[in-house]
């Protein structure tokens, strides 16, 4: 086969569902450079923090210090947990301007 499979469907069928139908609703000019920024953003800083927190976790953790390093283990899952809910920021968008175009 030439194209990986997802659950029986090819990764290129799933392409044209990834991203927002902008075209529904009105304004979308607006709503589609302020939903671009803050995902961009909030992937830009969670990436970020998940680089810190891991380096001060190996840090902490190569010195013995274990209150950093279970501080940062901390840090490490919260902007891991950001960084999934601004991926899912986009299915959320998604089926807002699904709703909204159906009103």
């Amino acid at each position: 086969m030439d194209e990986a499979h997802l659950f029986g469907m090819t990764i290129s069928g799933l392409t044209p569902l990834v991203g927002p139908d902008f075209g529904a609703v009105g304004g979308s000019s607006q709503l589609r450079a302020i939903v671009g920024a803050l995902l961009t953003y909030g992937l830009i800083v969670a990436v970020l923090m998940i680089v810190i927190c891991a380096a001060t976790w190996a840090i902490g953790s190569a010195h013995g210090s274990w209150q950093t390093a279970s501080k940062s283990k901390t840090g490490l899952f919260v902007a891991l947990g950001g960084a999934v809910l601004t991926g899912a920021a986009l299915a959320w968008t998604n089926w807002l301007l699904d709703v909204g175009a159906s009103l």
